[in-house]
Parts: structure tokens; sequence; C-alpha cells
């Protein structure tokens, strides 16, 4: 498929549906045989999204973890029900870099069956977690194919102590493969690129400065912007997670109580639709 854009003057709106203890930040302090055990708030905190959604006729693509729709099957449904785009985020939140082929294949095919069974639909976009698609696993993109995936949208195209392909296209793209990789959007100055994507530089600057950053891409680019966040970054009542770095305290926790107004900001002054309505012809 050849990727086209098909509605210019709309932007992209992406939520990755995982909870507080999913995140790669507090992977070292959390386990993955604890989750369960824990406080499920991602059920809650996207229903809130969905609610701000539909206050101002918005659209979304939820990439959105197996574990989660195991879990949340009714969420699921609802989110298809409201005419958003259900897509995969994988199964456990485990970074694709850190995965053999088998270990990916094995975690991307169950997911996607599960969104699939809770939707009734077919799944046909994916995101990596952590953006961890780069030059040492390349082969991710033929698994997809194989799966019946037919765009993603994980790389981030920047400097990153965590991720990051700087090299890579910064739009749009069809690989050999046949697949299209749409990455985070960025803005580029004095041959460096600078994310502009959502995330923590979101909530850290003002909102008039995220507005003008994403300003400037949509008039030098003349591309879709596309945003994306989390159900826990309007969460500020959140556990804190004990024995994790302050780096990662400070990433996560920064200006939670700020992001929900933030995000209606967004909701306010863009036109948002999903990844497959705006970026495919679908």
């Amino acid at each position: 498929m050849a990727p086209v854009v098909n509605k210019p003057n709309t932007q992209v709106m992406t939520v990755d549906v995982e909870d507080y203890f999913h995140v790669s930040a507090f992977e070292d302090n959390i386990s993955r045989n604890q989750w369960s055990a824990l406080e499920l708030r991602v059920e809650r905190n996207t229903y809130r999204l969905l609610e701000l959604f539909e206050q101002h006729d918005a659209k979304c693509t939820f990439f959105t973890l197996g574990w989660v729709a195991e879990r949340c099957p009714q969420l699921i449904a609802d989110i298809v029900k409201q005419g958003h785009e259900l897509a995969s985020h994988g199964y456990a939140h485990q970074r694709a870099s850190q995965m053999t082929i088998e270990q990916f294949q094995s975690d991307v095919a169950k997911s996607k069956q599960l969104l699939e069974d809770a939707a009734g639909q077919a799944i046909i976009g994916y995101r990596a977690p952590s953006f961890s698609f780069n030059d040492s696993n390349t082969w991710v993109y033929q698994v997809l194919v194989d799966l019946g995936f037919e765009y993603s949208s994980s790389t981030y195209p920047i400097e990153h102590d965590l991720y990051g392909v700087p090299q890579w296209p910064r739009f749009m793209h069809q690989r050999d493969e046949g697949i299209v990789e749409i990455p985070i959007p960025t803005i580029r100055h004095n041959d460096k690129n600078t994310g502009i994507g959502g995330g923590g530089y979101f909530r850290l600057y003002p909102y008039w400065l995220s507005k003008k950053r994403i300003e400037h891409f949509l008039q030098a680019e003349a591309q879709p912007y596309s945003f994306y966040f989390h159900p826990w970054e309007i969460d500020p009542k959140q556990p804190r997670v004990v024995g994790a770095s302050f780096k990662s305290k400070l990433r996560h926790y920064l200006n939670l109580s700020r992001m929900e107004d933030k995000v209606v900001c967004l909701l306010k002054d863009y036109k948002w639709d999903t990844m497959k309505s705006v970026y495919l012809k679908k």
C-alpha cells in the first residue's frame, strides 16, 4: 500500500494504552509478575479520555497493550463503538530491541488476537513500546507484514538515551517489506531533529510553546502532525513507584496535574482523527 495523506488539514491523535506500572522507566522496579497484583487504573483513565474526545468531536488511534485488552475487554469494545481506531502496542510492553524474532512474533501475535477478539475487527496498526525499532532489528517489519499489519508508528528520529533513530526518515514512508512506517514528528534546526510528538516535553513546556512548535512543523513541512500520550499522564493521584531513579521519577511525574488541561487545549485548537483515516485511504 502506497502511503498517502488523506486529510491534510486534520492532525492525528494517538494514545498508548498502558498503565503506570507498564512503562519502561520502571521496568527495573516493577517486574511483570507483579502487574496483576497492582491497582488497575488504565481503564478509568482511558474512559476519561473517551469522554474528552467525544466532547471535542475528536477521533483517536488507541495503541493498546494486549495485557490491557485481556483484562478490560469492554473498554476495547467501547473504543471501537465510539468510532476510534484500535491498534496494537504489543502484549507485555517489551521493547522490540530486547526480543528475539520468535519472542517478538509471539508477543505481537498474542496482542493482535486479543484485540481482534475484543473489538470484532481486524487490527492493522502497530506501535512498538518505547519506539524500539532501530538498525539492530529491521526484521521486525517482515514479522508485522506476515501478521497482517499495514502500518507501524514505531520510530522516533531523534537522539535519546532510551531510544531514537535520528538517521532514519522523518516522515511517513513505505518500507521495502510492503508496510508503511509513520515516525513521531520532529522539527529540524541546525541539522538536528527535535521531538515534538508529545511525551514529557509536552508536560514540561508551557502550552503556548508546544503550540508554537506544532505550528512551525505544520508550516515548514506541509505534513500532518501526530501527537501521542498515555492514560496515566492525566492521573496525578497514581501510586508513586519506590526505588526508581531520580531521572525516571522526574520524567514520569512531571506536571501530571496539568496534563488534562493541556490535552483539552489541543483538542480545541486542532481537528483530530485516526492514523488510518489521515495517513491511509481507510
